[in-house]
């Protein structure tokens, strides 16, 4: 009976109850009974200022070189006639369903300290030690990580904009003498603005709440909100701590996940 009942319940409603649980035990302190204790040690202590530091900028640097890495790979595939342009293009839908370990994983095949490029310089050089390349384990290779993942994310929505767009526009502009750089900004640029950001809202969005590529870099100084939950319940069995910090990360994520809802349906308009 009560598995029926379960199954019938809706979908919000069966994903508010784990949501009710995480704010209620972030309210209820070790000490017992109910206060916002769990909040003020949290929001006074160092490493939540630190873990929401290091989020925000990340999120932040991994959405503009998405941005900006988007934009140019998707001006080559949509107007730079090349073999296998149509490939590229329907790769990139494919791209989006691998998962982010993945991506991770062979960034650390190649440049990880047993990885092919210092496997490469120390076969060139003959010197000892790891070689080179170790910045994968700092935050410029969380970044690298999440910019290299998220940037198809932004390309989507800016191939479907690239092809509604009027070629004979471009043509005109081309046959009046405007150089290529100066029809990307008066001609395709404004017409790419609405995806570029609903792509950039979306990547903003799913940057702020990356666990596994920070965990598969193995950046042991870089901690982020979802770390730092994993760190409070899993390490520190600091449950209500960890709650605290999950439901600031939880509304954080829903304020820019309606920014992104009302940008995509301007962008859809």
């Amino acid at each position: 009976m009560g598995v029926g009942v379960a199954a019938r319940r809706p979908p919000r409603a069966r994903l508010s109850v784990p949501l009710a649980l995480v704010v209620q035990q972030s309210v209820q302190p070790d000490t017992g009974g109910t206060s916002l204790q769990p909040y003020s040690d949290v929001f006074a202590s160092e490493s939540f200022r630190e873990a929401l530091g290091t989020t925000v900028w990340l999120a932040v640097g991994a959405t503009v070189g998405c941005l900006v890495l988007g934009f140019a790979l998707a001006l080559v595939i949509a107007f730079v006639p090349f073999p296998g342009g149509k490939a590229v293009a329907k790769f990139i839908d494919v791209f989006l369903s691998f998962p982010s370990f993945l991506i991770t994983l062979a960034l650390l095949f190649i440049y990880g300290t047993k990885g092919m490029a210092n496997g490469m310089w120390t076969g060139a050089t003959g010197a000892g030690g790891d070689g080179p390349f170790q910045f994968l384990t700092t935050p410029w290779g969380v970044l690298l990580a999440e910019i290299t993942y998220f940037t198809p994310f932004v390309m989507r929505p800016l191939l479907a904009a690239f092809s509604q767009i009027d070629t004979a526009q471009l043509e005109v502009a081309s046959s009046l003498g405007a150089r290529p750089l100066r029809v990307v900004r008066k001609v395709i640029l404004p017409e790419a603005l609405p995806a570029l950001a609903a792509g950039g809202s979306l990547v903003l969005v799913m940057c702020l709440n990356e666990f596994g590529i920070v965990l598969f870099t193995g950046a042991k100084d870089v901690t982020t909100l979802p770390m730092l939950v994993y760190s409070k319940a899993m390490l520190e069995s600091d449950y209500p701590a960890a709650c605290v910090v999950a439901v600031v990360n939880i509304a954080i994520s829903v304020g820019l996940y309606g920014l992104y809802r009302v940008v995509s349906r301007r962008a859809g308009a």
